[in-house]
């Protein structure tokens, strides 16, 4: 028989792409979120709706005994959202709730192995303060101190999962995802994330106009396009590695860089108005050597190639609404 496998989060942009790798590769899917995948309907068996913050409903979803479960649900966003201060508390708690009802039901079900999907955000800021030579090293993320309360709430997460594998006799795997980014993505609204931002701004503004990027654009990140994301978390999730690992690309670039790269797949002729806004750390870049000893492998797509997908992706869609 396939094997049962639960996607919380399943109608998040990574969830429900997970939910149709993983239909590819022949496994019984599970969804559950409270919405369904705002753009192309849910490829899993089932989709459950419903609020994983409510413990009665959270039990519900064990009914079923699954072999593997995904834990991609919480409450997240872009910098707009993140780093205002003005979503800390609901950020902090929603997500807490959210585990800590799964772990309960992780528990008491006897789920052999779970995945839980950490963050970047979890690194030093003082680790982050050169652009060109971020420290996102596995283990410098002690002594701790994020630069935002995401951060906090996930590197707590992290220890929920490992001391409630360690007591209870379950498998865990942790992946911190370094800016996933490509179609299907939110890209408005002010959740998005940088790439899909800057696409919709290069996609809306005029020939000759402007976009606006927050800070002084020298800001520096790296962006993993989606089906690296997924390939790096499959390959983590049938290791023997349980320490938190990145997922990320080390491919380097400058905000307004990418704002570059954007404006050029357009075609458009475009300039950049750099604007006081919330941009997080001078700069964050995934560190992979010890992925690519435990996992033999790293992600390889050039950003240009998951950029060129995901402006087209969203171009089509600013010109449609």
């Amino acid at each position: 028989m396939a094997k049962k496998i639960l996607v919380l989060g399943a109608g998040g942009f990574i969830g429900s792409h997970l939910v149709k790798r993983l239909k590819t590769e022949g496994y019984s899917v599970v969804g559950v979120d409270m919405k369904h995948p705002e753009f192309s309907p849910s490829q899993a068996d089932e989709f459950i709706v419903g609020d994983l913050r409510d413990a009665d409903f959270c039990k519900q979803v064990f009914s079923i005994k699954f072999n593997e479960v995904f834990q991609l649900a919480g409450d997240m966003g872009g910098a707009g959202y993140i780093f205002t201060g003005d979503n800390d508390a609901e950020v902090m708690y929603n997500s807490s709730i959210i585990n800590l009802n799964v772990l309960k039901q992780v528990v008491d079900t006897k789920v052999p192995k779970v995945f839980y999907s950490s963050s970047a955000c979890i690194y030093p800021e003082h680790n982050q303060l050169d652009p060109a030579n971020p420290n996102c090293e596995e283990h410098s993320a002690y002594p701790a101190k994020p630069d935002s309360e995401y951060g906090w709430e996930k590197l707590f997460s992290e220890r929920l999962y490992q001391s409630f594998a360690r007591n209870h006799g379950f498998d865990v795997r942790i992946a911190r995802f370094h800016n996933i980014f490509g179609h299907e993505g939110t890209y408005k609204g002010g959740k998005e994330k940088a790439p899909a931002a800057i696409c919709r701004k290069v996609a809306e503004a005029q020939e000759g106009g402007s976009i606006e990027i927050w800070g002084d654009g020298k800001q520096t990140r790296s962006f993993l396009f989606i089906d690296e994301c997924l390939e790096g978390t499959l390959r983590l999730m049938q290791s023997n590695f349980n320490q938190p690992l990145n997922i990320g690309s080390e491919e380097i670039i400058s905000i307004n860089d990418l704002a570059k790269k954007i404006i050029a797949l357009s075609g458009k002729n475009l300039s950049i108005n750099n604007i006081d806004g919330p941009i997080g750390v001078r700069g964050r870049n995934s560190d992979n050597r010890l992925a690519r000893q435990v996992l033999s492998w790293s992600p390889s797509l050039p950003l240009e190639t998951g950029l060129k997908q995901t402006y087209h992706w969203v171009a089509k869609l600013v010109a449609t609404h």
